[in-house]
């Protein structure tokens, strides 16, 4: 388990989050964006499939020791966004859906992706950027990450959506 600022925790997600997760994306907030309505056998495999290969680590967030959410972290140069923009060979992505419907709309989002910029860019020396790409028209997703030092740096045309490019770049602080 990864302790980050404002008493948030982060742990990496096994099998045993598989029903929790599926519960979170059947979500209509999330299911809008995420598009991963899936059983909970299918999130039991997607799950160990992420965390036996080097492109992303699936994780669950909590605050106050109550699980709340789903991070993914990626390395952007083993992802398809490493096409759309000139991505640095450090860059980390990252991917949070706040599955507590009880929690959504409060400033959590934006507290939790502070923080996991924050430790992306303090254990990794080599991490310059921390990067997202919410749907364009997902505001409440882009003004979460704007409140969390992200920075608008373009629209990217993916296959599946027209995504806005946010960047946390590493500053003289981190």
């Amino acid at each position: 388990m990864l302790h980050l600022d404002n008493g948030f925790d982060l742990r990496p997600a096994g099998s045993e989050d598989a029903a929790k997760i599926a519960l979170w994306m059947a979500q209509p907030h999330i299911q809008q964006w995420w598009h991963q309505n899936w059983s909970v056998e299918h999130w039991a495999q997607e799950i160990e499939r992420q965390a036996a290969g080097e492109h992303s680590v699936p994780c669950v967030a909590a605050v106050d020791a109550e699980d709340f959410g789903y991070v993914e972290l990626y390395r952007v140069r083993h992802d398809r966004l490493a096409e759309y923009y000139s991505a640095l060979d450090g860059d980390w992505g990252v991917h949070v859906a706040i599955g507590d419907v009880t929690r959504v709309g409060r400033g959590l989002g934006r507290q939790l992706l502070r923080a996991l910029a924050d430790a992306l860019l303090l254990a990794d020396p080599a991490c310059l950027r921390v990067v997202a790409e919410p749907d364009v028209e997902n505001l409440p997703s882009v003004r979460a990450f704007a409140a969390a030092g992200f920075v608008q740096q373009g629209e990217l045309q993916l296959p599946d959506k027209t995504a806005l490019l946010m960047v946390r770049t590493r500053t003289v602080e981190d």
